[in-house]
């Protein structure tokens, strides 16, 4: 039972550095200068694309939010039964 919680625990440590890596790219999409000489379809698309990035990151930010509480419970030897609420979790989605 204790390898399990470590495995666990290890599992959603590493799914937090991806998510970091995701978020800053992401990050780096959107700092990307949009052309100044596109227009009509092509400017909004270029918009549209990075109003998604900024969505997408937002997520990813809230996500990486719910990963470290769960690993603070994982840490301090908290079983991730029903009793713990990582809010939203991953039934919901």
């Amino acid at each position: 039972m204790s390898k399990n919680k470590t495995t666990t625990l290890d599992f959603a440590r590493r799914l937090l550095e991806s998510t970091e890596i995701a978020i800053s790219s992401l990050i780096e999409e959107v700092k990307k200068p949009i052309d100044t000489e596109s227009s009509g379809s092509a400017r909004k698309a270029e918009l549209q694309s990075v109003k998604m990035a900024i969505v997408d990151a937002r997520e990813l930010i809230q996500e990486r939010q719910r990963l470290e509480e769960m690993i603070k419970s994982l840490e301090a030897g908290e079983d991730l039964g029903d009793e713990v609420d990582f809010g939203a979790g991953f039934a919901e989605q």
